[in-house]
């Protein structure tokens, strides 16, 4: 599922990966945390650092970074290429940051970029007390969004300038407020001082610095030496960084991509699933992470001593008026726009006429969505933020630009839509996906990609809601394990 790594890049612009995160922990945030708020008691030195990005060895892209102070404040500017392979399809990524940081490192002005194939992303924005205004620019055209923020955001791209000029103590740990671009919204970061070690980069033995970066359970390693320069990285599904020349990182960009994203993040099954549409009950044991940050049960979904059972939704006794006086505040907010399902958008609201009726009741209005995003969508992988208005432009798309023009569509046609995300099964493994959750008198599980609604239970639930909270899965990629233990088949078909 490719917003993982195009999130984790746009989040960790200090690594551009996969995910930019590695293996263990979010810990609970400690009792007497460092300061997240900290002054340059010893500014960063100035620097054009390059550095290659590998996977397993493989050259897969390259990164430049130019840290900067004038008139008081640091400038930043990173540039990325990678050469990504998913699906099968090898495509190009572009991400381009330009920033100013204040002198206690926090955001003051941002531009970022990705652009990948026809998709093409941006958005420019400056803090002023405790607003945080926004333009967007995409498919659609330029948008204004103002978001309110509790405490002044970092980027992650210089929180490790932050902890640096502050110094550098083995076990101790900040804690910061990151602004992420690809969800609009704010996350805790931890960084930990883990001790020292003596490393081999561009042929010269360095003492450096090893700190990890946590997020969500996850975390990538940084190894930093005293001036503050970013030797090393490595993170999840053997990606690393390593510091280069601007020649070596220049020469000869990527002939070969990354490994299958896709397959490398997958989790092999024990069982050989045939036909998952005639199952009416799945039950798998889940081991190998922790459960806190997912939205594992409820609804279909029943967890209990690591076992989930995912029961198949029937359609046989829909009204055809939902009562939405029994939805909650919360569950309401799924009626209305978001900066990447563009529901009140001309284009979403007259295509959402055009494909349903005021006659339809909430399942009919959901198969006949479904059925035209299944039609007239393209299913292909696309290495960009996924956001409604582009896929209805571009007319392609993968799981996750099916699930964002479903949610638009459905929203702008008065049903109430999620977004959800975790694994589902095909061909003796499980992989990374997205679809939707809807509300047609009660809350009912859709799949425009695989044309199914309800969904199969190969549908493994871990977050729901808009794209923020997929960021919940980043810290169980590449840890979690699946037993399927008990299945049915389908007795008697849906009405």
């Amino acid at each position: 599922m490719k917003f993982f790594w195009v999130t984790g890049a746009l989040f960790g612009t200090l690594f551009f990966s996969l995910l930019a995160v590695q293996t263990d922990l979010f810990r609970r945030l400690s009792p007497n945390p460092k300061n997240t708020l900290l002054s340059a008691s010893n500014a960063p030195s100035e620097r054009d650092r390059w550095m290659n990005i590998f996977q397993n060895r493989r050259k897969i892209g390259f990164s430049h970074t130019v840290f900067s102070g004038k008139g008081g404040k640091y400038h930043l500017q990173e540039t990325v290429f990678m050469r990504i392979n998913t699906l099968g399809m090898v495509q190009d990524i572009h991400l381009d940051t330009k920033a100013m940081l204040n002198p206690d490192f926090t955001l003051s002005e941002i531009a970022f970029e990705v652009r990948s194939g026809l998709f093409d992303f941006a958005v420019t924005g400056a803090v002023s007390g405790n607003m945080l205004s926004l333009k967007t620019k995409n498919a659609e055209g330029a948008r204004t969004i103002d978001i309110k923020i509790e405490k002044k955001p970092y980027l992650v791209s210089g929180i490790l300038d932050a902890v640096k000029s502050a110094g550098l103590k083995t076990g101790e740990t900040f804690f910061f407020d990151i602004f992420d671009p690809a969800t609009m919204g704010q996350e805790t970061v931890s960084v930990t001082v883990i001790g020292k070690e003596d490393i081999q980069i561009m042929g010269e033995k360095k003492n450096a610095t090893i700190v990890t970066l946590n997020f969500k359970g996850a975390a990538q390693m940084a190894w930093i030496d005293d001036s503050g320069e970013v030797l090393k990285e490595e993170g999840l599904l053997g990606i690393k960084m390593e510091k280069t020349s601007r020649q070596d990182a220049l020469f000869g960009l990527p002939a070969e991509s990354s490994e299958d994203l896709t397959e490398v993040a997958s989790v092999e099954s024990n069982v050989m699933i045939e036909n998952p549409e005639q199952l009416e009950r799945l039950e798998v044991a889940i081991s190998g992470i922790s459960y806190e940050e997912l939205r594992i049960a409820g609804g279909r979904q029943h967890f209990k001593d690591n076992v989930l059972v995912i029961e198949k939704e029937s359609l046989s006794d829909m009204s055809r008026v939902p009562d939405m006086t029994a939805l909650s505040e919360n569950e309401k907010s799924f009626l209305k726009p978001a900066p990447f399902i563009q529901s009140d958008h001309e284009k979403i609201r007259n295509l959402a006429k055009e494909i349903v009726s005021p006659e339809d009741s909430p399942a009919e209005k959901v198969s006949k969505i479904m059925g035209w995003i299944h039609e007239n969508i393209e299913k292909r992988p696309v290495l960009s933020l996924p956001d409604a208005i582009s896929t209805l432009e571009n007319r392609m798309g993968d799981c996750n630009e099916h699930s964002v023009l479903f949610a638009a569509l459905a929203r702008a046609a008065g049903i109430p839509a999620k977004v959800e995300a975790g694994l589902v099964y095909l061909r003796g493994r499980f992989y990374y996906h997205a679809w939707n959750l809807v509300y047609a008198g009660r809350w009912i599980t859709a799949d425009s990609l695989f044309g199914q609604f309800p969904a199969d239970v190969t549908h493994i639930r871990f977050s729901t809601g808009d794209q923020q909270q997929q960021l919940d899965l980043m810290g169980i990629i590449g840890k979690v394990k699946l037993e399927v233990r008990v299945r049915g088949e389908r007795q008697t078909p849906d009405l």
